[in-house]
């Protein structure tokens, strides 16, 4: 092997290592941050992150403060999500025939969660979205089911950073509990937090990439209070059985 082609696998395994980093982080880090966790020198980090924007592979946080994984990591990621959105296919069917409700499937992507898949519902008043269509984090159930399964200080730098980015104040303790309890009870709620007359409840797990991924019941909130239990139900049946298949 030439020297060349030595140096070549050199740089694309740091890029490799950057991007992991960025993945685990997606609040954005600082370049000093990631020099220091990558262990390698600023500069070196510097010239790779420059190649990496150029491909739109890493974007500078809203704040400008740090760096994320940009949108072209998105769309290489749905390239492949046809593997998630196959394996979930027949639980979100299944939840649609128990429920009568829709059923989305939808993963956590940087700084929101992004609709992969649905399931529509059976009733003539339902809820849908569009594929692709990207949804905050804190104010709906899928987004505070996948803030749910990041550590916490991970949780609360992306919590404080859509805060930032929409101009809302809130109690950052209050969601912190919040999350607290969604990983002890497993499911997350949204009652007319997101969009108004629309509630919901859903849960997240680790696909077999490590990806957050999410399934979530939109319900109108009409019809929200009657339904309740028999969604928790079938979503935590449902939990219970996708965690089996993603142990394997």
């Amino acid at each position: 092997m030439s020297k060349n082609q030595k140096n070549g696998i050199q740089v694309i395994a740091r890029a490799a290592s950057i991007l992991r980093l960025l993945k685990d982080n997606q609040s954005g880090l600082s370049l000093g941050q990631i020099s220091k966790q990558v262990l390698l020198p600023r500069s070196t980090v510097q010239r790779i992150v420059n190649s990496l924007q150029t491909e739109r592979l890493v974007i500078s946080t809203a704040a400008g403060r740090g760096l994320r994984l940009g949108p072209e990591i998105s769309a290489l990621a749905q390239a492949t999500n046809y593997n998630v959105v196959e394996a979930c296919r027949l639980f979100l069917t299944e939840l649609t025939e128990v429920t009568g409700e829709t059923a989305d499937l939808s993963v956590l992507r940087g700084a929101g969660v992004i609709f992969l898949d649905q399931v529509p519902g059976t009733q003539r008043l339902r809820t849908v979205s569009s594929v692709g269509e990207v949804f905050p984090l804190t104010t709906t159930a899928n987004g505070m089911a996948c803030l749910s399964r990041l550590s916490p200080k991970s949780a609360h730098l992306l919590v404080a950073d859509e805060w930032d980015r929409r101009s809302i104040v809130s109690d950052i303790q209050k969601m912190e509990q919040k999350l607290s309890d969604i990983r002890q009870n497993r499911l997350a709620y949204d009652e007319d937090a997101h969009t108004m007359g629309i509630s919901a409840i859903g849960f997240a797990f680790n696909d077999l990439s490590g990806d957050v991924v999410a399934i979530s019941i939109p319900v109108p909130s009409t019809r929200f209070l009657e339904k309740r239990d028999l969604i928790e139900k079938a979503l935590l049946k449902t939990a219970f059985h996708i965690d089996k298949v993603m142990e394997k």
